[in-house]
């Protein structure tokens, strides 16, 4: 690797470790050299594509992004189950209220159906509790 693009690649992996870290604070401490021992690249090149080049700060803000990630995982239907929840999880820790995830998922019941919203609601309503009225 050239100097310079070596600079720009430790600033990205800077970037992506910020955002990283305003989507779950939990992040922050995330170690991608362990996941590159089972898969040699998948950590940089999803860092890249994730948070390096497709995500910057002067987009969306972090909790905007997962709403409209928990609206892409309510149309999905049964088979995100386990993505909108950890999803829903990570949207309350940034900053999203408990109407706000209940209202992109009840827009979504247009795009992918009634059952498909009243599954994602099933989820959300048990994050909700498990987090006991925080966030309301």
């Amino acid at each position: 690797m050239t100097d310079d693009f070596s600079k720009l690649f430790s600033t990205m992996m800077e970037q992506s470790a910020e955002m990283a870290r305003l989507f779950n604070p939990a992040l922050e401490s995330f170690n991608p050299a362990a996941m590159e021992k089972l898969f040699p690249t998948m950590s940089k090149d999803m860092m890249e594509m994730w948070f390096g080049k497709t995500f910057n700060r002067e987009g969306l803000d972090s909790r905007t992004r997962l709403l409209v990630t928990i609206a892409a995982l309510t149309v999905l239907g049964a088979q995100a189950d386990s993505q909108l929840r950890l999803t829903i999880r990570h949207a309350l820790e940034a900053g999203a209220t408990q109407r706000e995830i209940a209202e992109v998922i009840f827009q979504m019941s247009m795009f992918g159906g009634v059952p498909a919203m009243t599954r994602a609601l099933e989820i959300a309503q048990s994050v909700f509790d498990e987090n006991s009225g925080e966030n309301e």
